[in-house]
């Protein structure tokens, strides 16, 4: 499921002002996917967007992407 790692790594990239210090980890289960993502911390505002907007964006994008793998993913933001 590294396609999923890397839609987010693009994501976060194009969001934020510091792209070298986007991080993505993926952990997976049998039937889940979690997605660490870490930036920089002058970027968590960006990130995570006015009113969560932005991070409920990216969840909806990874959960449709996985969706017809018949995963479930998990966005968590460090």
């Amino acid at each position: 499921m590294g396609y999923l790692k890397d839609l987010t790594n693009h994501m976060a990239r194009a969001v934020v002002s510091e792209p070298d210090e986007v991080r993505v980890e993926e952990v997976e289960g049998s039937s889940m996917v979690v997605i660490e993502l870490s930036v920089a911390s002058i970027d968590m505002g960006r990130i995570i967007g006015k009113e969560g907007r932005v991070a409920n964006a990216m969840r909806t994008l990874l959960r449709t992407s996985a969706a017809k793998d018949g995963k479930r993913v998990s966005l968590e933001i460090i």
